[in-house]
């Protein structure tokens, strides 16, 4: 997270609003970039077949060097887009950042107020064993699904706390808007 100084006010993560209190940060399961480490394996594992069918040629000992730097490119790309991309939960609103390649990023925003339904989703026994799950969370005018998340339930607990939080402070500021 960056931290940044605006008149005396410390901020946790670029966009954050006056008087708004980080709760929490979370981001996808590591087994959502499965497909970067197959991206490195396997340029590696193919270029390291010819030096062992063809051993008396020790130039092609210098394929298995060219296939893990072209694997390894391939991996930095899955890693930058999976790290980069996350979720902010404070006391108002939860923020989606996707990184979209080296240089695109989406944003989306969904204030706690608008949940009306939190829900998730452990599939079978690859996500028990790795504890990752899909949470689902919905408003009136969409749903966001945000896939391989890392112990869902402790995300979920976390996120229905939040909700709930936040619903009891706007009720309470529209009782105070009305005896006002």
């Amino acid at each position: 997270m960056t931290k940044a100084t605006k008149t005396n006010v410390t901020l946790d993560f670029d966009g954050q609003r006056d008087g708004e209190e980080l709760l929490f940060v979370f981001r996808r399961h590591i087994i959502a970039m499965r497909k970067g480490f197959y991206l490195f394996l396997i340029p590696f594992a193919v270029s390291a077949i010819p030096p062992l069918v063809w051993q008396s040629n020790l130039v092609l000992f210098l394929l298995p060097v060219a296939g893990f730097v072209v694997g390894l490119i391939l991996f930095l790309y899955h890693y930058v887009m999976w790290y980069f991309t996350i979720y902010i939960v404070t006391d108002q609103r939860i923020r989606q950042n996707t990184q979209r390649g080296f240089f695109g990023k989406d944003v989306v925003e969904l204030r706690l107020s608008k949940i009306q339904n939190i829900s998730y989703n452990v599939p079978g026994f690859s996500g028990e064993m790795f504890d990752f799950g899909t949470i689902v969370i919905q408003t009136f005018v969409g749903d966001l699904v945000i896939h391989k998340v890392g112990h869902p339930d402790k995300i979920y607990n976390d996120l229905q706390d939040a909700v709930s939080t936040a619903l009891v402070d706007q009720k309470q500021g529209d009782y105070e808007e009305v005896t006002a």
